[in-house]
């Protein structure tokens, strides 16, 4: 059966589980014509904007933290992201009609990534055993890494989220937070024909949680979290072919504000640190997964959440129009491809003209907010007087970040958009907390509140992980004795 656009699988009790149905894509602000004509002149302009040391290149040294946020809150980020959207099929190089691009992602904060269509429609993301049943599976033999079949692949609702060691550790926190939550509710006494429906109901609701009260309060400021809540959403609109769409002003440009939010290297734990990438053929190590995890890798979350006081953890960089230097030569992206840069602020950037995005000017208006300065935007100009006056929505959030937010969180225009999309993501989902239970409480946290590091302790990654013991060096060989004759 289905409501409002969404399939269901049939039970008598009320519906918990959501078989994953494909959503769409659309515009926030209509009849708003686009930033540019998708002319060489613009091209070559937004390349330029968008080069390696170029202005939205910082240099090696030159990309100042965020002491507002911890790095971890990046890479959640692009979890939530990979939760909410997917698009495999758009081009950079024609133009697409956002109304007609499916998004192979439900639009709704439900951990389909990890639950893909439940233990029934992807029984290779669980435990068949009957003393496990309703958990996700976990290799016994690699219980630091995501399941993975023989070729190492990993066994995911979504294979992005094995694209670089953090993200995957991340998921599989998610993966140990449902099953230790079995745990919890076996010990609890919940009837085993209800278990899986009631522990995904309390994962989701925590995590909606997390998402509402600490993910979005960090990037969007708690004011806007509460106008939007008290007031309502006054740009995002649910009501699109009876479902919930995602714009493309989100997707495409707000969203995209975490890619100036990522550091070029990450400390991992004691032992390992490397960059996120490496040049292709470089040969040196690098945060890219898709492979069995190495016990040298596993993660040390206090380097990414403030979990206790033993350890600070690393921050974000500031959210402005800079990227880390080693995003510009993405190591999965041939070089030197105008149609394919491998530089991802280019690739950002024209993706605003295949997209047809309005500019950011046009999008403050809108909304009735004061568009940046041309001082603000000095630096544009130098390279192209039209994107100065008709900014590319994506550089226009990053830049208005920095110059209204001191770079510490999104500005008017991006986190109002941001806000209200997540907002309006949750109060549509008939599943949701904050639609069924606006008033509920978490119950696995403490004093009422749920953080992602409640999340992490009660999954059990919490604690640093136990290193290997380096291999004692050899002993030098001693000469032999010469007896006396």
């Amino acid at each position: 059966m289905t409501r409002h656009g969404q399939m269901y699988l049939r039970d008598a009790a009320p519906p918990r589980f959501r078989v994953p149905a494909r959503g769409r894509f659309g515009r926030m602000f209509r009849c708003t014509r686009p930033f540019a004509q998708d002319t060489p002149a613009v091209r070559q302009a937004l390349m330029a904007l968008g080069k390696a040391e170029g202005i939205m290149d910082p240099g090696p040294t030159n990309n100042p933290d965020n002491p507002a946020i911890p790095a971890g809150f990046t890479f959640l980020g692009q979890f939530i992201d990979h939760d909410l959207t997917f698009d495999p099929t758009s081009s950079l190089e024609r133009q697409s009609d956002p109304e007609a691009i499916e998004n192979f992602r439900t639009p709704s904060f439900e951990l389909d990534s990890v639950y893909g269509a439940g233990p029934t429609a992807s029984p290779h993301l669980y435990d068949n055993s009957p003393a496990n049943r309703g958990k996700l599976l976990i290799d016994s033999d690699r219980p630091h890494d995501l399941a993975r079949n023989s070729q190492g692949t990993a066994l995911l609702g979504d294979p992005r989220n094995d694209e670089n060691l953090i993200v995957s550790q991340l998921h599989l926190a998610f993966v140990k937070f449902h099953n230790a939550t079995i745990d919890k509710l076996k010990a609890e006494g919940v009837n085993p024909g209800q278990l899986f429906d009631e522990a995904q109901k309390l994962v989701r609701w925590h995590y909606q949680w997390i998402v509402l009260h600490e993910f979005l309060p960090l990037l969007v400021g708690q004011k806007v979290v509460d106008t939007v809540l008290q007031r309502g959403r006054r740009f995002y609109s649910t009501r699109w072919r009876r479902e919930p769409y995602i714009p493309v002003e989100f997707s495409v440009a707000a969203y995209r504000f975490g890619h100036s939010q990522v550091r070029g290297g990450y400390v991992i734990n004691d032992g390992f640190r490397a960059a996120i990438f490496v040049p292709p053929g470089s040969g040196g190590n690098d945060l890219s997964s898709g492979k069995p995890l190495s016990p040298e890798r596993v993660m040390d979350w206090r380097n990414f959440f403030k979990l206790d006081d033993t350890k600070t953890p690393q921050l974000s960089q500031r959210i402005d129009a800079t990227i880390s230097r080693p995003l510009f030569q993405l190591p999965f992206i041939p070089p030197n491809m105008a149609s394919n840069p491998a530089s991802l602020a280019q690739r950002n950037l024209l993706r605003h003209l295949t997209f047809g995005l309005p500019s950011g000017q046009t999008v403050a208006r809108r909304m009735g907010i004061a568009p940046l300065s041309a001082a603000d935007l000095a630096d544009v100009a130098a390279i192209s007087t039209e994107l100065a006056n008709n900014t590319p929505l994506w550089f226009y959030v990053l830049r208005e970040a920095d110059k209204r937010a001191d770079g510490q969180s999104l500005g008017p225009v991006g986190g109002r958009i941001v806000a209200e999309v997540f907002i309006g993501l949750l109060q549509s989902d008939e599943l949701s907390y904050l639609c069924q239970e606006p008033d509920w409480m978490p119950r696995l946290g403490t004093g009422g509140d749920f953080k992602m590091a409640d999340l992490l302790k009660f999954a059990g990654v919490a604690e640093p992980p136990a290193l290997p013991t380096p291999p004692a060096p050899a002993e030098t060989p001693q000469p032999a004795e010469v007896s006396a004759s």
